[in-house]
């Protein structure tokens, strides 16, 4: 039987005063999550603030994992791009370097584009990496991308690039949608973004997820992604994290977790929520879990 996804946390990106990626605090993040039971860790995802992040830094940080110890195995990466040229390039390098996988997004800068559109668009990423195209997990993430990838896409998808598209996660906060994907692909990967429909989404046969809230809560998520148990602490605290722009509410979060401010700070056009919206979260969270342990 082949062994299951499990978690992997969609590691936030710690920047300094100058702006800069603070690797060696975000490796440190990394090690963390791992010795928590995270099964890898996703770089430059939607929580690590992947679209504001360039390709040299991307090699930077990547080559500082390696040399810091941490296994490309265990390593994704995200590619939230527009130009296939680009989407192509920056899954090349991750993947000549042996990352586990590609967390794709669709094009988001037009909107109200066709499926066949879209499809095209991922014909053409596969088709610049060549025989280097494997194992894709497409990103669902139609409240920031605009560019939904229906059912019938990903089957159009995995039709066509049967060894090339492996999964999907599914960060649509769509419960029905989420059920049909597992109905009609639960063979892929199925990954779930929203932790309030984690559980039982493993229990349909999802196989774990890329989670921002193991960030702090790991070993908790980790329950949810791996065994499918549900956790009321973890989805009462969504809905406050909801309350405010999500990346920087989970560096909050790790901010405070951590007792580590670096974390607070994000790249513009985000923004850092105000002091009593961080008192707020935290306060929240520790009345539901009751320790600042994670």
């Amino acid at each position: 039987m082949t062994q299951k996804f499990g978690l992997s946390v969609a590691l936030a990106t710690p920047f300094d005063g100058n702006g800069d990626i603070a690797i060696d605090v975000m490796i440190a993040q990394a090690r963390r999550c791992l010795a928590a039971g995270c099964s890898s860790v996703t770089l430059f995802g939607t929580t690590g603030e992947g679209s504001s992040i360039g390709s040299r830094e991307r090699d930077r940080v990547f080559a500082a994992f390696l040399d810091a110890g941490i296994a490309a195995k265990n390593i994704i990466v995200g590619v939230l791009v527009d130009a296939a040229e680009d989407a192509a390039m920056q899954a090349d390098h991750a993947l000549s370097k042996g990352a586990r996988n590609i967390l794709l997004a669709p094009p988001s800068y037009f909107k109200n584009v066709s499926d066949d559109g879209v499809f095209q668009w991922f014909s053409a990423v596969f088709a610049m990496l060549g025989d280097k195209a494997r194992d894709i997990i497409v990103y669902n993430l139609p409240s920031l991308t605009m560019v939904p990838l229906t059912v019938s896409l990903i089957g159009r998808l995995r039709t066509a690039f049967p060894k090339i598209v492996t999964g999907v996660k599914d960060s649509s906060g769509d419960w029905p949608y989420t059920e049909s994907l597992l109905k009609a692909h639960g063979d892929l990967i199925i990954l779930i973004g929203d932790e309030r429909h984690l559980a039982k989404g493993v229990r349909l046969g999802g196989q774990g997820a890329i989670s921002g809230m193991a960030n702090f809560v790991p070993r908790d998520v980790k329950l949810m992604a791996e065994e499918g148990k549900d956790d009321p602490r973890i989805e009462g605290f969504v809905a406050e994290l909801l309350k405010y722009p999500v990346v920087p509410a989970v560096k909050t979060m790790v901010a405070h977790v951590m007792s580590e401010e670096i974390w607070l700070a994000v790249r513009p056009p985000l923004a850092s929520i105000s002091g009593e919206g961080q008192m707020q979260l935290a306060l929240a969270f520790d009345k539901l879990f009751q320790s600042k342990a994670a």
